[in-house]
């Protein structure tokens, strides 16, 4: 069903939730998403809420304070899909006070009390059908998709079919591959650095510049995010301290779920967790992630 403008005037976010939405599963002491359950592989609870609240600190430290990149011009309608505990959207409220916001995600966990301009929806964003017209929306934004993803370029396209003529896309996402500079990294099968090596979908400046030339004026903005306080640098020192702290919230969460279902034991899971943790508060260990924010435009017909 295609949203038209005299749609988003509507309550938006006051779909029926049934308990096919709203009875969450609970599995290992979390719980995780009932909505197209299995898709998402990370808990929705408060303890996750808060990390990834904390996430987000740490995203917009890295970003210089900025909630965007893309040169925005007075939108007017905005989404961002995955919008967690929709943290963004009540924040860019704030900046764009005229705009219709709305954010998407598997579970209606975000805030009901929010900015009137700000609106969540229940939606899976590798749905088919979205629903929106073509040409809606000023600006898609898009973070922390990582793991969620059967196929970056077929999101691309729907985002693209969704975006105005001149509207923006922007992606924020880290890349977990560990990375270092200085030989100080162990090989992947030593000291449980092998956890952070999983394989997983990321948005790089190479996936979106690829569909059919239909992106334009792409930029990809990266930063070397430490994993721990190893680096000299007070800044850099802080962010590590933030992120091994997020990575070591999140571990569990990460963890379990995924080798469960590969057959693991919970004592083998937990033997391997502790290595983990080892590895990711190592200072010996120079490691950094990349986290890329990439940005591009919707070229004009013609």
């Amino acid at each position: 069903m295609a949203m038209t403008p005299d749609d988003s005037s509507g309550d938006c976010d006051t779909q029926s939730l049934t308990a096919s939405v709203t009875d969450y599963p609970r599995e290992n002491g979390r719980t995780y998403h009932r909505y197209h359950e299995g898709l998402y592989p990370y808990p929705n609870d408060e303890q996750e809420l808060d990390r990834l609240d904390m996430q987000h600190h740490i995203w917009k430290q890295v970003n210089q304070n900025r909630l965007y990149h893309a040169p925005l011009r007075d939108p007017k309608r905005i989404l961002d899909i995955g919008t967690g505990s929709g943290i963004w959207p009540i924040e860019m409220a704030a900046l764009f006070p005229e705009a219709n916001i709305t954010g998407t995600d598997l579970s209606p966990v975000q805030p009901t009390e929010v900015p009137p301009n700000v609106h969540f929806l229940v939606e899976d964003a590798t749905e088919d059908e979205w629903l929106w017209e073509s040409d809606y929306f000023d600006y898609v934004r898009l973070g922390n998709m990582t793991g969620s993803l059967p196929s970056v370029a077929e999101l691309m396209k729907k985002v693209m079919r969704v975006l105005k003529p001149g509207g923006w896309f922007e992606w924020h996402e880290i890349d977990p591959t560990p990375r270092c500079d200085d030989g100080t990294m162990p090989p992947p099968n030593e000291e449980g650095f092998s956890a952070t090596h999983a394989r997983v979908h990321y948005c790089s400046s190479s996936g979106p510049q690829d569909e059919s030339g239909r992106v334009q004026n792409i930029q990809d903005n990266t930063t070397k995010v430490p994993m721990n306080r190893w680096p000299r640098d007070p800044q850099l020192k802080t962010w590590g301290e933030w992120y091994e702290a997020n990575w070591l919230d999140g571990l569990s969460a990460y963890t379990y779920k995924p080798l469960l279902a590969l057959g693991w034991s919970k004592p083998e899971i937990e033997v391997f967790m502790v290595s983990v943790r080892k590895c990711i508060s190592n200072r010996r260990f120079h490691t950094y992630h990349n986290f890329h924010v990439v940005f591009g435009q919707k070229p004009y017909p013609g």
